[in-house]
């Protein structure tokens, strides 16, 4: 999966913005480039994990269909921990059809996403490290 410059530079903002709380969305595009970030609300309002608020779920839907666009993958912040899946982000990686972005603050900037099956990694990219 590609992600486009600008859609990593969002994530970013948006993930230094609601630190220390974690950011989430869905990276939309076609084919397995993404060309937006669709922001929604961590409704759980943690720095250790979040939830989707459905509003906003249905809402990505509604808008990736009338743009022709396919959710690619879902990412969320790790504000002070690395770049990978915890227990519970395996777990709740439901959908072996799409990617898992995870960005990570701690100790720079770090932005990979993860294929995961049957709650295990089966395929890293690394997208962005400063």
């Amino acid at each position: 999966m590609t992600i486009l410059q600008h859609v990593i530079d969002e994530m970013i903002a948006q993930a230094q913005k609601d630190a220390p709380c974690e950011s989430c969305g869905y990276l939309l595009g076609q084919g397995d480039t993404v060309t937006e970030n669709y922001w929604m609300e961590n409704i759980d309002h943690s720095s250790e994990h979040f939830s989707f608020a459905p509003r906003d779920q249905f809402a990505a839907l509604k808008y990736a269909r009338s743009q022709g666009l396919k959710i690619l993958a879902n990412w969320h912040s790790h504000p002070a921990s690395p770049s990978r899946p915890s227990q519970e982000d395996l777990r709740l990686a439901n959908d072996p059809t799409i990617r898992y972005a995870i960005l990570s603050l701690h100790e720079g900037i770090h932005l990979n996403s993860f294929a995961i099956k049957g709650g295990e990694v089966v395929d890293k990219q690394i997208h962005y490290e400063l």
